[in-house]
């Protein structure tokens, strides 16, 4: 048990999964945190004055292991979850809430704390300094520090709770997820399926002792189905089952979850003298307040807008002619949208998926990596994981310096959750000397290899590997001093940026041509498909943009608003999409009680920078268009005034200083065709 407290010896000192058991989790924590704590004392009870090095560099480097431990935990139960993990999560997040209020709560570390705050000016600080400094005083602040006794234990029961909510919403969306399946024992009904979707279909039944194609909610086999199957019927039975996640009023209903969670959060943020969870949360953002995120999106509903109901009225037009269809619904939506793309464009993603096996996908992104900025990727095997599926690689440099260390994993498994993330096992930090280097991951749900075909991409799926390794390049290039400001350690209106940058490049004959090569022959992409893969790029954009404005604005109205005489999620929902709906509701469909971005994930009163960021990295890439998009001198600008920067200073800071200028939204706008 002690050998998993101390730093692991390992090679890169990287995690022993296969060493490690459920069972020592919870006992390595509790000991971790009582050592922590001990490093909390010692840093109150020091004789000393208090001055930046012994109470803010002090508190920045307590706790280095029980963070590495516990992002091991929680990677874990993303990834790799079981009842047994799922148990142990509900067991120690009360326990690490409690500790983090200990922290946060803890008068005498305040007071030194605020003690160097109130001398900043008579102190040396570099930017990244001031920016640890004014950070610890916020979190302190922010977190309780000046409320009473009373106040203090109150919020200490909301952490809790919340903590436990937030874990129990998401073990729901995930029971509900793995729960449905649609077991089809007659051919006819995949009619218009793809053959490497029927043949997946086909072996998930079979993994399973079934006979027939069975389809569940795990992105690759919803998606396709969808999106091909002429079985209006089952389209319509599977977009209910997915609409309907965790609102049917059963063991796994999130409805409760959702007004539960909502309400501590408005309850916290006016014990901390917030007007709502969204003037708290905001206050740290680039977008600043709600009423900023409300007007961001709400111009842009504006200017979108239009161009969505003509986009939505040319599809119900076109469906009535192709099917007589009178009323567009949603399981209609991504089915007519694929026919109507492929007359107008004649593009469809199975004629661009031999283009994109897996392995060659990866290998474009490693390539576009090194031609920007100067790294390359091994893959290795020395290096313990916990699946077999995942995928290791060192990470070096031009000089062959050790950079990082990569993990990647790709495929759907019942333990992991749906969609695709970026996350840290170890962060990079610069300490005595000693620039720790991290240990990044990167986890999707591709469609598996199949026995007569590799794993096969949809070009969506593309665009969704270059977003999650930017990703990860902010993760591997950072270059900080202090942990809590390495990487994407970020305003999380800005975490978006290196991520939705690197998506361009999928778009760009330059790059295509690096690594889009037919499975079978080896042929590189033909110039026409790249041309159409250029001209549908705008496709059905005024309907993207208005569906991602609408999540935004949902997120705002759980958490910009007072939500205490709310007592139905469906309606107040309903109201929420008021002016974004295009399709007939579905009265058992409820978006909330799924939406694990902004009731577990970290998203709450942040789903708006999505399209915040889409601002930044559409102007972002103009200027790589301009000079050249391999160009490495655009390239070492973003490196050094963007990736390796982390949170050391103010994101527009930053920005400004790799552009020149502030963003302006006309290059997204025309990107997307909503202006000339």
């Amino acid at each position: 048990m002690k050998k998993m407290i101390k730093p692991f010896q390992t090679k890169y000192n990287s995690a022993p999964f296969s060493e490690i058991k459920n069972k020592d989790f919870k006992p390595a924590i509790t000991q971790l945190i009582n050592d922590a704590k001990k490093e909390i004392d010692a840093i109150v009870n020091n004789a000393e004055a208090p001055n930046f090095k012994n109470t803010i560099e002090a508190l920045e480097f307590s706790g280095q292991q029980l963070n590495r431990v516990t992002s091991l935990f929680f990677n874990l139960n993303s990834a790799e979850t079981s009842e047994d993990i799922q148990k142990i999560a509900q067991e120690i997040s009360p326990l690490l809430s409690e500790f983090s209020n200990d922290v946060s709560l803890n008068e005498g570390l305040f007071g030194r704390v605020r003690s160097v705050f109130e001398n900043k000016a008579t102190l040396a600080l570099t930017n990244e300094q001031s920016t640890l400094l004014d950070k610890n005083y916020k979190s302190f602040s922010r977190n309780g520090a000046n409320l009473d006794e009373a106040d203090k234990l109150k919020l200490r029961e909301i952490d809790k709770k919340l903590a436990q909510l937030k874990l129990k919403f998401g073990e729901n969306v995930l029971a509900e997820t793995n729960k449905y399946e649609l077991l089809i024992t007659d051919e006819g009904d995949l009619s218009g399926l793809p053959d490497g979707a029927k043949e997946a279909a086909k072996q998930l039944a079979e993994s399973k002792d079934m006979k027939g194609w069975l389809i569940t909610l795990d992105y690759p086999s919803y998606i396709p189905f969808m999106t091909y199957a002429d079985n209006r019927q089952l389209r319509k039975e599977l977009s209910n089952a997915f609409g309907s996640k965790a609102f049917k009023g059963d063991e796994f209903d999130n409805k409760d979850n959702v007004l539960e969670i909502a309400n501590l959060r408005f309850e916290r943020a006016r014990l901390l003298g917030y007007e709502t969870h969204a003037h708290f949360v905001l206050e740290e953002r680039m977008a600043e307040t709600p009423e900023n995120v409300s007007s961001f999106l709400n111009d842009l509903l504006e200017r979108a807008k239009p161009a969505a109901e003509r986009e939505f009225k040319n599809l119900e037009q076109f469906a009535k002619g192709l099917d007589n269809i009178d009323t567009l619904q949603k399981w209609d939506s991504a089915y007519y949208s694929e026919k109507l793309k492929q007359k107008l464009f004649s593009l469809d993603d199975e004629q661009l998926k031999p283009y994109f096996k897996l392995e060659n996908v990866i290998e474009g992104v490693f390539i576009v990596a090194n031609k920007l900025f100067g790294l390359s990727f091994e893959a290795i095997s020395d290096v313990d994981k916990y699946h077999e599926d995942v995928l290791t690689y060192e990470v070096t440099d031009e000089n062959g310096e050790f950079i990082s260390l990569f993990y990647a994993d790709f495929f759907p498994r019942p333990g992991k959750r749906n969609g695709a993330w970026m996350t840290s096992y170890k962060s990079q930090s610069i300490q005595n000397e000693v620039n720790e280097r991290p240990h990044v991951s990167i986890v999707c749900n591709f469609t598996k290899p199949t026995k007569s075909k590799p794993s096969l991409l949809t070009f969506n799926e593309v665009t969704t590997l270059f977003h999650e390794f930017g990703h990860a390049l902010h993760g591997i290039l950072a270059n900080t001093t202090y942990p809590s400001l390495s990487g994407t350690s970020v305003f999380w209106d800005f975490v978006e940026l290196p991520s939705q940058i690197l998506e361009n490049w999928c778009y760009e004959k330059e790059t295509l041509e690096l690594f889009a090569k037919h499975y079978e022959t080896g042929e590189v992409i033909p110039m026409d498909l790249i041309g159409k893969i250029k001209e549908s790029a705008t496709f059905h954009q005024g309907m993207q943009t208005l569906r991602q404005i609408s999540f935004g604005l949902l997120d705002m109205a759980w958490h910009g608003k007072n939500p205490t005489a709310v007592t139905d999620v469906k309606a107040y929902e309903n109201e929420a999409f008021k002016g974004t709906s295009l399709y007939p509701d579905v009265p058992t469909n409820c978006m909330s009680t799924s939406f694990s971005h902004i009731f577990q994930g970290g998203y709450s009163s942040g789903y708006y920078s999505y399209k915040w960021a889409e601002v930044l990295d559409a102007d972002a890439f103009d200027y790589f268009k301009q000079e050249g998009i391999f160009n490495r001198i655009v390239a070492s600008k973003f490196k050094d005034n963007v990736l390796s920067q982390g949170g050391t200073e103010n994101p527009m800071v930053l920005y400004k200083r790799f552009r020149g200028q502030e963003p302006k939204p006309e290059a997204l706008l025309k990107r997307a065709g909503l202006i000339e």
